[in-house]
């Protein structure tokens, strides 16, 4: 009598050692308050972006790009602090600014 057995295995994808970690790189803040859209003029070039019409967000700044076959941009306006780290230094850090 002959007997058999199943062996299954998982993909590679789908284990997971003990060990692995996962990191999250941090992104930049682009909350809505923050972030602004616009397509670029006309005769604006990769080399030197132009910003044209302001879009009130990013759905309709993708619609519009892509109706067009242009890019849009998204603009996020900054201003430079200084923070205390762990180790007692000043750093430089960015904070984006909220539209008025």
């Amino acid at each position: 009598m002959e007997t058999r057995s199943a062996t299954v295995t998982a993909p590679p994808s789908a284990v997971v050692g003990a060990d692995a970690v996962k990191t999250r790189r941090r992104r930049p803040a682009t909350d809505g308050d923050h972030v602004r859209y616009f397509l670029p003029k006309p005769g604006s070039t990769p080399d030197k972006p132009e910003l044209g019409r302001e879009m009130p967000n990013e759905g309709e700044a993708l619609i519009e790009a892509f109706k067009s076959s242009q890019p849009f941009f998204a603009l996020t306006v900054c201003k430079a602090l200084t923070e205390v780290n762990g180790g007692g230094s000043p750093v430089i850090v960015r904070q984006a600014v909220a539209r008025s």
